[in-house]
């Protein structure tokens, strides 16, 4: 059989001396190899297992539920959000009722960036949302994922140093493998027909293209909520606003 890899999770309801141990020997004894371990936010444990046998993992399963000290709350091949757990010890948070949309503050920029690193590096076509209020990290972060997933990175429009508008790319920019940044704002008050064209030319490329400030793309073009994968908020703390009217003004003057 192949080798699989599957993310186990469990809650504890008593920590006592040698648990982690016996659940590694047991592990062990199947022949069931630990890639990673990790606490996960509080009383909560991630593991990377690797097996070449589904049935042993279905017996682990069985056999760990009925251990009194634990409640297994996952096992299951690995997602994204699971891995990200492991490696960063916290899960990401998701919106409740938008299962699309992933919430980060400022103090989880490595987590952000790891995130967005391993989502460019999916081949094909996805174009990710990002909100957020000004300075808050949103461009840095868009361009080190890109480093991350070691792909090159292409501003189609940005305020990064000045508003820029971009009405053609050379062959080298125009690449699938390349990362297209989009800044909503720009792209809607100063754009002009040809940098529109270039707009769709690239919304149908085979590429990840990532979408600062998602909102008013969608509100002032033909685009829709439905053309975007992923969403991302990202902000300087848990109970910040994300509104456009306090800002939008700046971009109407050169910077």
């Amino acid at each position: 059989m192949d080798i699989k890899q599957w993310y186990l999770e469990y809650r504890i309801h008593k920590n006592r001396p040698g648990l982690l141990g016996d659940i590694a020997s047991t592990l062990g004894m199947l022949e069931v190899n630990i890639l990673t371990i990790n606490g996960v936010e509080g009383q909560t444990r991630g593991l990377l297992l690797e097996s070449d046998d589904d049935e042993k993992i279905g017996l682990i399963d069985k056999m760990l539920r009925n251990v009194d000290s634990i409640t297994v709350t996952a096992l299951r091949p690995p997602r994204l959000v699971d891995l990200l757990a492991v490696r960063h010890g916290r899960y990401i948070v998701r919106d409740s009722d938008d299962k699309k949309t992933f919430r980060f503050t400022r103090d989880e920029l490595g987590l952000l960036v790891d995130f967005l690193g391993e989502l460019m590096k999916r081949e094909g076509h996805q174009v990710i949302g990002l909100r957020g209020m000004p300075r808050v990290g949103k461009t840095e972060s868009i361009i080190a994922g890109s480093v991350c997933a070691m792909k090159r990175w292409t501003f189609v429009s940005s305020t990064l140093l000045r508003q820029t508008v971009r009405s053609q790319l050379s062959d080298d920019e125009m690449h699938d493998q390349n990362v297209f940044i989009i800044d909503g704002i720009v792209s809607t008050i100063r754009s002009n027909e040809k940098h529109y064209q270039l707009l769709q030319d690239i919304m149908k490329m085979p590429s990840t293209i990532v979408i600062e400030h998602p909102d008013v793309f969608v509100k002032e073009t033909e685009y829709s909520y439905d053309d975007l994968d992923i969403i991302i908020e990202l902000r300087n703390n848990p109970d910040e606003l994300i509104v456009y009217d306090t800002f939008t003004t700046m971009y109407t003057d050169d910077v």
